[in-house]
């Protein structure tokens, strides 16, 4: 029986019991009246009775007292009975735990431990969709500090194990260099993630037209140098936040935009009302099944990770954790002409 069910039927014997129990009381006190009373008549005809009669005030508070305790002791009891199911969930509740995370409740029922038990369940997904992103998340951090380190390590080997030219030895520490510098950058990349999910420290109105600006002063060489034309459409914006926050967010969208896209491309960046934000490019064709997995660490459509200039995989990562630690939404779609479009979702000042 369910708990609202136990209470209706205490609650109806109450009221039963509210009714029937004054009348008893009155007939149990002229009950004992006329026990009294024809007592006293025995003992002698005419003569008072004296030590039964200081008896007769004090009984019925007596009555009323032990009334009390009774009802007491039945609310008490009532209330036991009535949370003694919520009672039988802790045994459940106390299994669930790292150690067994798919552990479920599971119990049917359109009642209210049916809809709490269903409501733990859908926690218990949630928490354990966290931990096992935290546990890819760990995975994936080790193999890309891994593959390189193994990598630095073999270049090493080479050059100990026999004499080099100088045009080797040119070779190696380009290669040795180069790796080093993927490893400063997929270390930068997990700070900034672990910053940036740490939320804001403070908040204030930011021009973010003049942020975009400024970021793409920034990565004019290296647009030059990927042979990618930039355009920039900006109206003035200004939106709550930290400014090295919002301009992580642009450089990444930024940067994402020129390295994935093709000689002779387009990089269009367009700061506006709803979205806040527009960073679309020209590149290599998306998929769209594959869209919302590239905001996941890691996650890249070339899954080489000896791949020295396609980065860490944490670009759009990062620019996520940004956007919501900002109240923002970020989402992507496939571009018409190939790339991506990126729509950032910003609030605005008041």
């Amino acid at each position: 029986m369910s708990p609202r069910r136990r209470v209706l039927l205490v609650g109806a014997l109450a009221l039963l019991g509210g009714y029937w129990l004054p009348g008893l009381g009155k007939q149990l006190l002229a009950g004992v009246w006329w026990r009294a009373q024809a007592f006293c008549d025995l003992q002698t005809v005419g003569v008072v009775c004296e030590p039964v009669r200081p008896l007769i005030p004090v009984l019925p508070g007596l009555i009323e007292l032990l009334v009390l305790l009774a009802g007491v002791l039945a609310v008490w009891g009532a209330a036991r009975w009535c949370l003694r199911p919520v009672r039988d969930l802790a045994d459940p509740i106390a299994d669930l735990g790292p150690q067994n995370l798919g552990h479920r409740i599971r119990r049917g029922g359109t009642d209210e431990l049916g809809r709490l038990s269903r409501a733990i369940d859908d926690m218990m997904d949630r928490v354990t969709a966290g931990y096992e992103g935290q546990r890819r998340f760990a995975a994936n951090a080790s193999h890309e500090l891994r593959t390189p380190l193994a990598v630095q390590r073999t270049l090493i080997e080479v050059g100990m194990a026999q004499s080099l030219t100088a045009e080797q030895l040119d070779l190696l520490t380009a290669q040795l260099l180069a790796t080093n510098e993927r490893n400063e950058r997929l270390i930068e990349g997990l700070l900034a993630l672990s910053e940036s999910d740490q939320g804001l420290r403070s908040s204030t109105p930011q021009r973010l037209d003049e942020i975009v600006t400024s970021v793409l002063a920034a990565y004019a060489d290296r647009a030059a140098e990927a042979g990618v034309t930039v355009e920039s459409r900006l109206a003035p914006r200004v939106v709550p936040g930290e400014r090295v926050l919002l301009e992580r967010l642009v450089g990444n969208l930024v940067e994402n935009g020129i390295k994935y896209n093709r000689p002779g491309g387009q990089l269009t960046v367009t700061v506006g009302g709803d979205p806040a934000l527009t960073v679309a490019n020209t590149g290599q064709t998306v998929p769209g099944e594959a869209v919302a997995g590239l905001f996941e660490p890691f996650r890249r459509l070339a899954r080489d990770r000896t791949n020295q200039g396609g980065g860490a995989g944490l670009g759009l990562a990062i620019a996520r954790s940004i956007t919501q630690a900002h109240d923002g939404i970020i989402a992507a779609r496939p571009g018409e002409d190939g790339g991506l479009r990126v729509d950032v979702q910003l609030p605005a000042v008041r």
